[in-house]
């Protein structure tokens, strides 16, 4: 069975705070309030390919805005404008495989604490649904 996109891929390049070339996500799957699943299709244009491979920062990278897209899409649903994150630690990435040009990554994001404006979360990412990538991040929100 095919994954079916929660919002529309426009909606998801304005919840996010990176932009072209750096946007490393594209789908969001799943939403809840402690889980996010989201995707990236790899297209040979993509900052982070290299003879014809995504490379590990752009996995890297799309796995941090996996976690920038949950809370994108939780201030979004309350009306309210997100702030910017930054990944303050990353902590046991494990990258197994590199996706090519054409793949579909899908990170899955299961939120383990969440304490003023740090979160610490534990991430898997798959590719044609093979684990290619696992892994433990923080982020930190910017002060206002």
């Amino acid at each position: 069975m095919e994954k079916r996109a929660l919002i529309a891929p426009e909606l998801v390049g304005i919840l996010i705070p990176q932009r072209a070339p750096i946007v490393m996500v594209d789908t969001l799957y799943q939403f809840g309030e402690d889980f996010i699943e989201a995707g990236l299709s790899i297209h040979s244009d993509n900052l982070c390919v290299a003879n014809e491979y995504m490379q590990e920062p752009g996995i890297i990278e799309h796995m941090a805005q996996t976690v920038a897209l949950h809370t994108g899409y939780a201030y979004y649903l309350q009306d309210k404008e997100a702030p910017t994150g930054y990944i303050g630690s990353i902590k046991k990435i494990t990258i197994d495989q590199l996706p090519q040009v054409g793949d579909q990554l899908v990170t899955k994001a299961q939120i383990l604490h969440e304490f003023m404006g740090v979160t610490l979360v534990e991430l898997t990412t798959t590719c044609n649904g093979t684990i290619i990538a696992t892994g433990q991040m923080k982020t930190v929100l910017a002060q206002s």
